[in-house]
Formats: structure tokens, C-alpha cells, sequence
């Protein structure tokens, strides 16, 4: 029995269909695995944050790789003002851009700083992480600071 030319082409344009279906759940299945290794890496920006607010040392010193920065500076001298401090500490990000290769990961992240609850100024911080035993952690952290332009109205919920 022979196909219609009709029949063929439906046959086509199906197939054709089938393909870029299956195209795009194979692409988005390997999206989704870098989104969440993106998150990974944004958890670790938030639970720095989260023991900042806690004034959490240990799990400060946790958040960084032993051979960890500020700067220039090693990060004992900033946990243990942090850790010790009698002001509220509240840094939020937002916006933030990540990029990963492998074990090396680095995060661009807009921020606002509270202080006890007021707006004290804004800036950029830039993170460098390592993959270590499927943790990331926190080798360098450098970052601006200004007092404008900023946006003290945001508060890093738009994530």
C-alpha cells in the first residue's frame, strides 16, 4: 500500500516535532543541573550572610577555605569583629550573577548593609569559590562600598 504525499508529510512534521521536543527537555535537563549548581554556589553566599547575622563564628570560619580572604587580609580579624560585634549586621544581595567552571566558581552580588536595622550603604561584592568535597567554599571575597547611588529599599527578597 503506498503513503500519500499527504500522510508523508504529516509523518515528517511529526517526526521533526519529536526531535526538537526531545532537543529541548535534553537541553533544559542540563540547564536545570547548572541552575542548581548556581544555587549551590548563591547558598553559600547566603549562609555567610545568615552567620554574619547570627554572629556565628564557627560557622563564619566554615563559610571560607582555611587559606580564605577579605581583600588583603586573612579572615580571622573580620569573624572575630563580626562575631563580637554589638551592632545588628544585615548584608542582602540581589541580582546576582554567577559562573562556574568545574571546581571554580565566582559571584557578582549587588548588596545592601544594614545596620541595626538602617540603611548604611551599598556596593558590590565579588566572591571566588572552590569545590571541596562538594562544598563550596569561599576563597576571596573583595568588594565596593558607596553610599550612592543605591536603592536602600532593597532587601535581597527578589530572588
Amino acid at each position: 500500500m503506498r503513503t500519500s504525499s499527504v500522510a508523508r508529510k504529516f509523518l515528517a512534521a511529526h517526526t521533526r516535532f519529536a526531535h526538537l521536543v526531545l532537543c529541548a527537555v535534553l537541553l533544559s535537563a542540563g540547564g536545570a543541573a547548572t541552575a542548581s549548581e548556581e544555587d549551590r554556589v548563591l547558598a553559600a553566599v547566603d549562609a555567610l550572610f545568615d552567620a554574619m547575622r547570627n554572629r556565628d563564628a564557627k560557622a563564619l570560619q566554615s563559610a571560607f577555605l582555611p587559606e580564605g580572604r577579605l581583600g588583603t587580609e586573612d579572615t580571622e580579624g573580620w569573624i572575630r569583629s563580626v562575631s563580637t560585634s554589638e551592632a545588628y549586621l544585615d548584608e542582602v544581595t540581589f541580582d546576582e550573577t554567577v559562573l562556574i567552571d568545574d571546581s571554580v566558581a565566582m559571584a557578582w552580588t549587588p548588596y545592601n548593609l544594614f545596620v541595626n536595622g538602617e540603611f548604611h550603604h551599598c556596593g558590590i561584592d565579588l566572591f571566588s569559590f572552590r569545590k571541596v568535597d562538594g562544598q563550596w567554599k569561599i576563597l576571596q571575597i573583595d568588594d565596593t562600598r558607596r553610599e550612592e547611588p543605591c536603592d536602600p529599599k532593597r532587601r535581597g527578597d527578589e530572588r
